[in-house]
């Protein structure tokens, strides 16, 4: 999603007297392969996990032009404990579940699965983008849920690009899209079980982003595209490095005045949250507080308790779960 003029949108900026957050680290995500073999980027890979709950793990998915028959997704799957977010910048993907969520989407779209108690589900490309091949890129990021959150029905989100509220800095230098959680008073679409936000900024070259951040939240920004720098310090970053920010009340985020012929704007995602602070047992598809809750979900999903794939394949025919 984008504007032509982003001064036609409501501008943020922190108090004067906002602590400026400075940066603990910078590190660079490994590349790696996910699911039927489709590239990633482990963007949290490395990074010590007080800083980043109540966040999990986030995959860069792409950015990459397949040639047709080359589009891949996952196989059917199980999940328990907590949500995953997937976010489409460019290309489509399909989502099916066993709870009878299910949709397509494409530029700007994110579906929004809390797993909760436990479902199965399946992502992949649509036949006409295997048939076709074409530019595949997004995002997926896993949530945490609290000890009293993690047995919940599942629910399914599906926020189109046309629904995130779209913000601006003082001199119009970047777009702000707010996915989920809020900025300045502006809420996002995405409704979240812990209290997260999850912004997509693109930052014209030579800009500075300055904006509030909620004190009881942690701060990471990830590169998704271009160059750049974060902190009053200035921090150099680049195309698939993280940020981790101390505590403070405001973020920076600066693009450089050059970017490469490929990428006109530097493309961060600015993730925020509160941590739970709780212990977290994590193997494979379940994120559960001890070893035994995870020997549970195995065995539920072993004796078929997380849900059966449906009878009839058909990707994007089943409408969202009911809340």
């Amino acid at each position: 999603m984008t504007v032509e003029n982003p001064l036609t949108l409501p501008r943020v900026a922190p108090p004067a007297a906002a602590a400026a957050r400075p940066v603990l680290t910078v590190t660079t995500a490994p590349s790696g392969f996910e699911g039927e073999g489709f590239p990633v980027r482990r963007a949290f890979a490395g990074i010590n996990y007080r800083h980043l709950d109540p966040f999990i793990m986030m995959d860069q998915m792409g950015e990459v032009e397949y040639q047709p028959g080359e589009p891949k997704g996952t196989p059917w799957h199980p999940h328990r404990g907590f949500e995953t977010v997937t976010y489409i910048i460019d290309g489509t993907f399909d989502h099916q579940d066993s709870n009878g969520g299910g949709g397509t989407i494409t530029n700007g779209d994110t579906q929004w699965m809390t797993a909760g108690s436990g479902l199965l589900h399946i992502e992949a490309p649509p036949e006409a983008l295997v048939m076709s091949g074409g530019l595949f890129h997004g995002l997926q990021l896993w949530v945490n849920l609290p000890a009293k959150d993690k047995m919940m029905a599942p629910r399914y989100q599906d926020i189109r690009g046309g629904s995130v509220q779209l913000l601006t800095t003082p001199d119009g230098g970047a777009l702000l899209r707010v996915i989920a959680g809020e900025l300045d008073g502006h809420a996002g679409p995405g409704i979240t079980h812990t209290p997260i936000t999850m912004i997509h900024a693109t930052v014209a070259p030579g800009a500075e982003v300055t904006l509030p951040w909620r004190e009881d939240f942690n701060g990471l920004a990830y590169v998704l595209a271009g160059s750049g720098s974060v902190g009053a310090e200035r921090r150099p970053v680049r195309t698939g490095q993280t940020a981790v920010f101390g505590e403070g009340g405001s973020l920076t985020v600066r693009a450089d005045e050059k970017q490469d012929s490929r990428t006109p704007d530097l493309e961060v995602v600015l993730l925020g949250g509160r941590p739970i602070r709780e212990p977290m047992a994590h193997y494979g598809p379940f994120v559960m507080n001890t070893r035994e809750e995870l020997q549970q979900a195995f065995e539920d999903f072993q004796k078929g308790r997380l849900g059966t794939v449906p009878a009839v394949h058909g990707m994007g025919e089943g409408g969202p779960a009911e809340d």
